[in-house]
């Protein structure tokens, strides 16, 4: 009887290198979290997460733990090149919003939780979704060639022409979201995807208490000039003496397509 062994699957044409950082800021509580997950069967495949939790000093973790919980599930079921990543994008945002609910109906907060999820295929394509005001760029050497906009008033605001980006960090409803995770109305997460990532080509995404104090140039430059590691401690360090002291909690997780040696 012939015994056929499990075939290999192909090696990739590149190598990822990947990092995140995470620091509490000025605040009581960290309520962010964030990880770049590696496909346990298939080189090459990672999944980038973050989430911004929000509602009192334990509800907004219990939001953000609630969304990590569920995307390293069904990232560890899923079967990359037998399965659609954005149905598994998907699935994220809708099982994280269920189980904040669920969540909710034990704790006394009103745990909430923002998302920004992407995950770079071994094929080189990326597909990502999010839903707040944690954001994905897309960066090609120190050029941004797209991002998310966010779920928010003020975003709102400037879709309509009633307000400048440069006056939206100082908008004093900048904080007020129109979608999250665990609210009453189900979250209208938006959907991208990029079937052509080149060698040198950077996934970031973050909360709000990081892009907050970067334009998108300064972004490009750091991660075109310096591997993940080195950009998120710098990106890190550098909003931390831009709050002056009045910091939010602050995530970040950069993922590099290097080519393969």
């Amino acid at each position: 009887m012939a015994i056929q062994r499990a075939a290999k699957p192909p090696k990739p044409s590149h190598r990822l290198v990947a990092a995140t950082g995470l620091h509490r800021g000025d605040r009581l509580y960290q309520q962010d979290q964030v990880a770049v997950l590696v496909h346990p069967r298939v080189p090459g495949c990672v999944l980038g997460v973050v989430a911004d939790g929000m509602g009192g000093k334990s509800g907004g973790r219990k939001a953000a733990d609630q969304v990590l919980l569920t995307a390293q599930q069904l990232f560890e079921r899923h079967s990359p090149g037998d399965e659609d990543p954005a149905e598994l994008l998907r699935q994220l945002c809708s099982e994280a919003h269920l189980m904040i609910k669920l969540t909710a109906l034990s704790a006394e907060e009103e745990p909430h939780s923002t998302l920004a999820a992407f995950m770079v295929t071994a094929d080189k394509q990326c597909f990502w979704l999010h839903t707040g005001d944690s954001r994905i760029y897309h960066f090609r050497g120190p050029t941004l060639m797209r991002r998310t906009l966010d779920q928010s008033y003020v975003q709102k605001l400037i879709n309509e022409g009633t307000l400048t980006e440069a006056d939206a960090a100082s908008h004093p409803q900048s904080n007020l979201l129109t979608a999250c995770l665990g609210t009453v109305q189900d979250p209208e997460p938006v959907e991208s995807a990029i079937h052509d990532l080149q060698a040198g080509d950077v996934l970031m995404c973050c909360s709000d208490g990081l892009w907050h104090y970067f334009n998108n140039r300064e972004l490009g430059t750091v991660m075109h000039s310096l591997p993940p590691r080195e950009a998120a401690e710098l990106l890190i360090n550098k909003a931390r003496q831009r709050a002056q002291g009045s910091g939010d909690n602050l995530s970040i997780a950069i993922v590099k397509i290097e080519a393969s040696s």
